[in-house]
């Protein structure tokens, strides 16, 4: 218990140290720019604090939790040897875990409501919860695929570089003929699928899986997922576009 309790002010004591540099800077030009006090003085603080255990608390809660899940399942998996359900796992993973994304669902409504407001879709709850949905089952889908690539190429050792390459020659050539409304949505959506819970859980299922199959080595087969789960999502959204 006195072990856990060390370990969790440790955690809390980084998160302070690394929420720091984003204060000075605030403080910095709000009086030294901007020459004026910083508004909501006490409430900033306040919410500050709730801030640094909010992440206290998550960060935790990946090393204790989500982490070891992904890997002992990515081990479990290969032990068994069934690459068919290995493959529907990683995909229902990157599904699962992009469609609770916090800050994906954040922009796939804020980009509906701007659309309806520009005149892409009706104004109507109606059309512009539908385009949300639609965007960001889209995204969805195509987190759960690259994942099965990702797997695939851990799998079978393929060199990342060349999907890496290839995917993002796609993108540009999807750019010219892209209705130009969605290019900016498409390439955001390839940022937000990479936050909270996406990366820890995609990043634990590459690092098990690459140290549980011979011949694999977690440093250079391990990482890569998270690449391909940022990219996919930019040629999904495009083509969506492009239907839509």
């Amino acid at each position: 218990m006195k072990k856990a309790l060390l370990q969790f002010l440790k955690t809390m004591l980084s998160s302070a140290r690394d929420l720091a540099p984003i204060a000075l800077v605030i403080a910095f030009f709000q009086i030294f720019v901007l020459q004026q006090p910083i508004p909501n003085f006490e409430a900033m603080v306040i919410g500050s604090i709730f801030v640094v255990v909010g992440l206290t608390f998550f960060i935790y809660g990946l090393e204790m939790g989500l982490f070891p899940i992904g890997e002992s399942m990515a081990f479990s998996f290969a032990r068994k040897g069934n690459v068919a359900w290995l493959l529907i796992f990683a995909f229902a993973l990157g599904f699962g875990t992009t469609v609770a994304e916090p800050a994906l669902i954040a922009v796939t409504k804020k980009a509906a409501r701007i659309a309806a407001q520009g005149g892409v879709i009706e104004v109507t709850d109606a059309a512009i919860k539908q385009y949300a949905l639609g965007l960001k089952f889209t995204v969805a889908i195509s987190v759960g695929l690259a994942a099965v690539i990702g797997v695939l190429r851990i799998i079978k050792g393929w060199p990342i570089q060349w999907l890496i390459l290839g995917g993002y020659a796609l993108v540009v050539m999807m750019t010219t003929i892209a209705p130009k409304e969605i290019i900016g949505i498409a390439y955001d959506s390839g940022g937000v699928t990479t936050s909270t819970i996406t990366v820890p859980l995609m990043t634990a299922l590459g690092i098990g899986l690459a140290s549980s199959i011979k011949g694999r080595n977690p440093m250079l087969d391990g990482f890569g997922l998270i690449a391909l789960a940022s990219l996919s999502p930019m040629i999904f959204v495009m083509g969506y576009g492009m239907l839509y």
